[in-house]
């Protein structure tokens, strides 16, 4: 479903307030972002408002691409080694076309 407001997406509360009928909303898995700036400004308010962690990855190229910030700590940057070892196995695996 979406789009959906932030509210919406993370709070039941707020999609019933607003009378949004979804099965997504208030209990989103994933919140995706229409551009690097908009990711930006979520990951900083997951980060600092619910001392969240993360990993960061471009996809989309030949190799994953670790996306990282100059304030992120030693957590975030290993998660983002990791995850970037999980999706370069998993292309090696994948039959070439």
């Amino acid at each position: 479903d979406g789009p959906l407001a932030f509210d919406n997406a993370i709070s039941k509360e707020a999609a019933e307030a607003k009378h949004i009928v979804s099965e997504v909303a208030g209990d989103a898995d994933i919140l995706l972002v229409p551009d690097i700036e908009s990711g930006n400004m979520l990951a900083k308010q997951l980060f600092y408002l619910a001392r969240a962690q993360s990993a960061g990855i471009v996809m989309g190229a030949k190799v994953p691409i670790m996306l990282t910030s100059r304030s992120d700590g030693a957590l975030s940057r290993m998660a983002s080694c990791a995850v970037a070892l999980l999706v370069a196995r998993a292309q090696r695996s994948k039959p070439a076309k």
